[in-house]
């Protein structure tokens, strides 16, 4: 099975084109408080020139229902990334995939085909204990979060052996800043890795 490879907290255009050339699977948009939040006119037009192939991923966290409205309509996700208790209260389409986040100490019995899994605080830069992860891994497709970078992602993806990875702030010069090459560097550390599976 092929890793996924998600780069997350996109904002503009050469953003989308630096994380498309170096081979990501799915592009993340944060519409919750960040400092890489992003309008919803601003991701529509930094990921208009994406493949299609390429998941876009409009990642939330408790957003009321017309906010996840609004989004929806004016950009046209391809996945939902929020909270896991958020997705009872939202209208998700059938077209538009789930990727409900569990944060580290915080799963219940039943999970999901497809999660994504980080430490208590989103882009933080937190890693999350990894055997806990691998046991989690084997639950379901498993997208394994938070405080990667081109340097672990290599043992985090040996040791946990998920469905997929997510960085943000691993491939950043700045906070909100992507840096093209740490987003090459990553993906190539990542297919590496996978090779090796």
């Amino acid at each position: 099975m092929t890793l996924v490879i998600k780069i997350c907290g996109l904002k503009t255009v050469a953003d989308v084109a630096a994380a498309v050339a170096a081979g990501a699977d799915a592009i993340g948009f944060v519409f919750a408080e960040s400092v890489r939040r992003v309008t919803v006119a601003a991701a529509r037009e930094a990921a208009v020139a994406a493949p299609r192939t390429v998941l876009r991923v409009a990642v939330m966290r408790h957003p009321e229902p017309a906010t996840w409205r609004a989004v929806l309509d004016g950009f046209a996700p391809d996945v939902l990334q929020t909270d896991a208790e958020d997705f009872a209260g939202l209208e998700v389409p059938a077209g538009v995939r789930r990727w409900p986040v569990y944060r580290e100490g915080g799963i219940g019995d039943r999970l999901p085909d497809e999660f994504l899994y980080e430490g208590l605080k989103s882009g933080a830069g937190e890693t999350v204990d990894w055997i806990l992860a691998a046991a989690l891994a084997r639950r379901g497709n498993m997208i394994l979060a938070g405080g990667l970078t081109a340097a672990n992602v290599g043992p985090a993806v040996a040791a946990v052996r998920p469905w997929g990875v997510d960085v943000s702030s691993g491939v950043e010069a700045a906070p909100g800043v992507k840096d093209p090459a740490r987003v090459r560097e990553f993906i190539q550390a990542a297919r590496a890795a996978e090779q090796c599976q």
